[in-house]
């Protein structure tokens, strides 16, 4: 393997670039992080070894620039660039522009990343190669309102309106009575061209209670692919997956090896390299259909890390490099049950309204089996800029069982004050019996967990919230008492007593 890159730009943010700064450190690469003004004091920086300033808050004018990406990698003396996952990690034009600039994309080629992010373009490249799509529009070339409202009339309702060149559920609308498409129709084309520039949609047919199944794949430039086996994502909340886990309950021997085959399949019609993700829909006859590739690292990459022993960021970089995979088909399986959660920086009890601020205090679980990637420590800030991920808890055991206690276990020894979290709604998921039963689809949410809301605060945990603000109160007025002007006033005198738990003062 030649080693054509010593250092690295990683053009995101965030857990993922902690993420790949420990991967470039285990290679002996070097790490150069790029931050916006507000994440001037963010934990990517701090582990960086350089960091460059690109750019104001918003995405659009710092980690979406990408001339101006391009430049710091090249001012900072690196070989390459991992966009991560997110921003542009799946820009088919930044990945050209990095290439001719001269500099090693870690990822596939702009060619497939143009082709697979193209969904009307994907579903056509693979129903020509013989890959299960889901009924709806394939080599139609009419896009225009009454075109879908005619192929609509063909499959049956309900069906999906969805966007031709974006995902995470904009510019997608389900429509269940003929009378409702064309008002879906143009909403959906609104939509889809604010979010990604391009008012294209088309027409699916809608798959009841179906299951979201998708498979890791791998390739390198000699031709070689694999699939690591499937990690399951139905639990989700607005088309945002939450939970992931691997192995999928539904899957069967028979049928885990099917579909993995048809995951490489879709590799080879995409001429395909780097890490991906092939993503199915599962019907409730067990029906698999192809719905579309992402052609990045997945956020719940570590799901497929724990099962089956193996590092993809390590990998992606490797490949990079010009190397052959590490591994073929016959040397990957899996080992027992890994379970991820998301941690959002959002209010539970405000609808899941984003949460924004400063980390007053963060401590991570730990134990056997249990890993936890995070983008943020003690005294860090959460801004309103970008997704509010903040962590993920991924945890391990040798069965299903056992990894959904050890996840419930690590949950409660997480802590993160001072914004809110999703953590209790997590909780809540894994302890329903239906989850435990692995019997659950992609509606698990709205059919059991639709009008959840966080517990109250007992008396105590008021009185414990109380009395820790009173110690920072009494921290900060020491720590200005010596330089303040005289006549700032005791905080033990500004607020009095209160009674502990209804007794001692």
């Amino acid at each position: 393997m030649t080693n054509p890159f010593s250092k690295v730009l990683i053009a995101n943010r965030g857990e993922i670039a902690v993420r790949i700064i420990r991967a470039c450190r285990e290679l002996g690469l070097k790490a150069v992080a790029v931050y916006s003004e507000v994440d001037r004091n963010a934990r990517h920086v701090r582990e960086a070894d350089e960091a460059y300033l690109i750019g104001p808050a918003p995405a659009a004018e710092s980690y979406l620039k990408i001339e101006r990406l391009i430049e710091t990698a090249h001012k900072s003396g690196c070989q390459a660039v991992h966009p991560g996952y997110g921003f542009l990690a799946e820009n088919a034009e930044f990945a050209r522009l990095v290439t001719e600039s001269g500099l090693v994309f870690i990822g596939s080629s702009p060619e497939s990343i143009r082709l697979l992010g193209d969904k009307v373009e994907s579903r056509r490249t693979m129903a020509r190669a013989g890959i299960p799509i889901i009924p709806g529009t394939a080599d139609e070339t009419d896009f225009s309102d009454a075109a879908l409202i005619k192929l609509a009339a063909n499959i049956d309702f309900p069906v999906l309106v969805k966007a031709a060149g974006g995902g995470g559920g904009k510019g997608m609308r389900a429509v269940y009575e003929p009378s409702e498409l064309p008002s879906a129709i143009q909403s959906a084309r609104r939509e889809a061209q604010s979010a990604f520039g391009n008012p294209t949609v088309y027409i699916e047919k809608l798959i009841k209670n179906p299951r979201h199944i998708e498979f890791q794949i791998f390739g390198d430039t000699k031709g070689n692919r694999v699939h690591l086996f499937e990690r399951e994502c139905s639990i989700q909340r607005r088309h945002q997956k939450i939970i992931e886990e691997s192995p999928s309950p539904a899957l069967t021997p028979e049928l885990r090896r099917q579909m993995g085959q048809t995951a490489v399949m879709v590799a080879e019609a995409a001429g395909y390299y780097n890490a991906g993700t092939v993503e199915f829909l599962l019907d409730e006859n067990k029906n698999y259909y192809f719905l579309e590739v992402n052609t990045r690292i997945q956020v719940e990459h570590p799901v497929t890390e724990m099962v089956v022993g193996v590092d993809l960021v390590m990998e992606q970089m490797r490949v990079a490099m010009g190397g052959e995979l590490s591994w073929d088909q016959s040397d990957l399986y899996q080992r027992g049950h890994s379970i991820e959660a998301r941690i959002y920086a959002e209010d539970a009890a405000a609808g899941f309204l984003p949460s924004a601020g400063p980390v007053l205090h963060c401590e991570e679980p730990r134990g056997p089996g249990v890993r936890f990637d995070n983008g943020v420590e003690t005294g860090d800030e959460i801004t309103v800029y970008y997704d509010p991920i903040i962590a993920k808890l991924i945890c391990w055991a040798p069965t299903r069982a056992g990894a959904i206690i050890r996840a419930l276990q690590a949950l409660d020894r997480t802590i993160l004050l001072g914004v809110g979290t999703n953590i209790e709604f997590l909780k809540a998921v894994l302890k329903r019996a239906t989850f435990a039963s692995g019997d659950y689809h992609t509606g698990f949410i709205g059919e059991h967990l639709a009008n959840w809301t966080p517990e109250p605060l007992t008396w105590e945990q008021h009185d414990l919230a109380l009395a820790l603000a009173c110690l920072a109160v009494r921290k900060n007025y020491t720590e200005v008492e010596s330089t303040s002007a005289a006549g700032i006033a005791e905080p033990w005198a500004q607020i009095g007593h209160w009674e502990i738990c209804g007794g001692a003062r």
